[in-house]
């Protein structure tokens, strides 16, 4: 199985303008994300997918791959499809393609791998993963999307918590670690990323604003598995900070 990872990476960011280029330590935070996908060993090809010319010229700075996207994208999904286009007319072929977040710099080489491991399975067309939600919270955070899953197979995702607890209170459902929130690292079969970055919008995904409902509403299964592994997501200088602080901590 011939795999690529892509990192899509912009600089506007409403909460945080120019965040891909920040510092963490001594580089990017941009490049902390592509080199701990790149030393995980798990992928023919890492590449950065960028709207920017800033972001192009740092990551190639840095020695790693980058190529220009279009401005028109509203997500990451579109750029990752747009590298394996471009890479597929120069005679690169994947089976696989991971969509790797540019704000997650403590990605894990063990969630990398899991989300891989569902590929073994054939026939799997998306897979993502999920974590065991232990304080209320992130129940109650609409930042925080939760996820319900059966037989290993993501049912429906959410702003709101889910699933509805009518006979147990929050805290015993906490204990029974009932609510799991989705970690946001999608990998997709090559010829399914073809097909759902020409899907319309869906109502669902329009209440809720996740891309992932679009997919599930239109009959493509989504693969999950459970991580203990949480990495930290930088979305505000707040979130860098505090990752500043946890490099300092572990160095």
């Amino acid at each position: 199985m011939k795999t690529i990872a892509v990192i899509p990476s912009r600089y506007a960011s409403s909460r945080f303008p120019g965040k891909p280029l920040a510092l963490l330590s001594d580089k990017p935070m941009v490049m902390w994300v592509y080199q701990a996908v790149k030393d995980s060993g798990l992928f023919d090809k890492v590449v950065v997918a960028t709207d920017d010319e800033r972001i192009f010229k740092e990551v190639e700075k840095n020695n790693g791959v980058a190529m220009m996207t279009s401005p028109k994208h509203s997500c990451g999904t579109q750029r990752c499809e747009e590298v394996l286009q471009k890479l597929s007319s120069l005679g690169e072929n994947y089976d696989v393609v991971v969509n790797v977040q540019g704000d997650e710099p403590l990605i894990s080489k063990e969630q990398l791998a899991l989300v891989l491991s569902c590929f073994e399975t054939e026939g799997v067309e998306i897979a993502t993963l999920s974590k065991k939600i232990d304080n209320e919270k992130d129940v109650t955070d609409a930042n925080v999307v939760k996820v319900v899953e059966a037989n290993g197979r993501a049912l429906y995702f959410s702003r709101s918590p889910i699933p509805y607890t009518r006979d147990i209170t929050l805290l015993q459902a906490l204990e029974k670690k009932v609510f799991s929130k989705h970690i946001g690292i999608y990998a997709y079969r090559s010829d399914v990323l073809q097909k759902i970055v020409k899907l319309e919008k869906s109502n669902l995904e329009c209440l809720e604003s996740l891309e992932q409902l679009r997919w599930l509403e239109n009959g493509f299964e989504i693969r999950i598995k459970d991580t203990c592994f949480e990495s930290i997501g930088v979305d505000t200088p707040e979130d860098l900070k505090r990752v500043n602080d946890l490099i300092k901590k572990n160095r």
